[in-house]
């Protein structure tokens, strides 16, 4: 399963280089062109190279659209043929462990082998939304719960559960009751140390969201490696981290894009969520003091500005945390501008044109 794991660095950048998509929406546009836009950039992320495309579960938020990030990714396996297709990640306290595994067994039926499933234990969303999704009003979501429900759904992706087990008799399908067949590997994902120590020491790949908790990072990523301990899943630590960065064809307007996104957050931040604003609402916005230093604070670990600007801030953070992958999230609020920048670094990097993947054939018996 590692070769499902690892990627392949291409062109000129020191490691593979991913998509970490919030389908985000913005002022004047519709859940619909954020959903298209996903597709096209799915589309040039395949044809430029990129190792893989994954979506994030949140709730109860205007500016993003990836509630659902199964019916997202069925929605983009129809799209493409080659690219890693996966959740960055699913919320597993929001939802019963079968749900999840019954899902993500039909994404691999519908995609074979380039599905992943990134799992987190947030709620990806604030405590009322929670408490909406799990029907209850006791949220568990403390250290001890996660790791029973990460192995019952492991149980059942491997329909392995031991003889007498309440749940032996119970089969998440598609899955490998139906024939021998693969499935996603897992991630951990995680903006703390929890999930890295156990996703060390259960020898699973981590995924560290450094875009929203940089302080975090190195200590995470090493504490990952430090707990690491060789698995079926793999023999050595195998991290990537989520990166925000955006390139523009000019640096100035790189500034006023991502302008949009720190503002964006302030206002989730404060209690006061909305669609993704517009540059020119950025740029008019009456900052306070203490609000002009949170998006400085923001914006200061955020990769921006020409290709090259930030192609040489995406080399640097590399080697300042050593991590094997960087999946990047360029939040804004057109979806041109989204495409452009992946595009921009991918040309920054010299990643090379693919040819175009395979027609999809049908199985034996269709």
């Amino acid at each position: 399963m590692s070769d499902a794991i690892r990627g392949e660095a291409r062109g000129t950048a020191p490691v593979p280089l991913s998509v970490l998509d919030l389908v985000t929406v913005g002022s004047g546009r519709t859940a619909t062109q954020a959903l298209a836009t996903s597709v096209e950039i799915s589309r040039l992320a395949e044809r430029r190279g990129y190792h893989r495309h994954w979506v994030a579960e949140h709730h109860s938020m205007p500016g993003v659209a990836s509630s659902s990030p199964a019916v997202i990714l069925a929605h983009l396996a129809a799209h493409t043929r080659r690219i890693r297709l996966g959740s960055g990640g699913v919320m597993l306290p929001n939802h019963a462990p079968l749900v999840i595994a019954e899902q993500f067994g039909t994404l691999e039926a519908l995609a074979p082998g380039r599905v992943d499933l990134g799992l987190g234990r947030a709620p990806g969303t604030d405590g009322a939304t929670a408490a909406a999704l799990r029907r209850s009003e006791t949220l568990n979501e403390g250290a001890d719960d996660f790791p029973q429900q990460l192995s019952e759904l492991t149980r059942f992706l491997d329909d392995d559960f031991p003889d007498g087990h309440p749940y032996a008799r119970i089969h998440a399908v598609p899955g490998p009751v139906q024939g021998p067949k693969g499935r996603p590997p897992v991630w951990l994902l995680g903006s703390s140390g929890f999930s890295a120590r156990l996703a060390g020491m259960l020898g699973l790949p981590f995924a560290f969201a450094h875009h929203f908790s940089a302080h975090n990072t190195i200590p995470a990523l090493d504490l990952y490696r430090d707990s690491f301990r060789p698995s079926a899943v793999l023999d050595a630590p195998y991290a990537l981290i989520g990166v925000a960065a955006l390139a523009a064809d000019d640096p100035k307007e790189a500034r006023r894009q991502v302008l949009t996104g720190a503002l964006s957050m302030l206002r989730l931040r404060s209690g006061r969520p909305g669609l993704v604003p517009s540059p020119e609402e950025a740029e008019a916005y009456a900052f306070s003091p203490a609000e002009r230093e949170f998006v400085e604070s923001w914006l200061a670990n955020v990769v921006y500005g020409s290709a090259d600007e930030v192609r040489e801030g995406l080399d640097a953070l590399r080697k300042r945390t050593g991590a094997d992958e960087l999946m990047i999230t360029g939040n804004a609020h057109g979806g041109d501008v989204r495409v452009r920048s992946y595009e921009l670094i991918a040309d920054a990097y010299g990643l090379p044109e693919l040819p175009p993947p395979p027609a999809a054939t049908p199985a034996p018996g269709e």
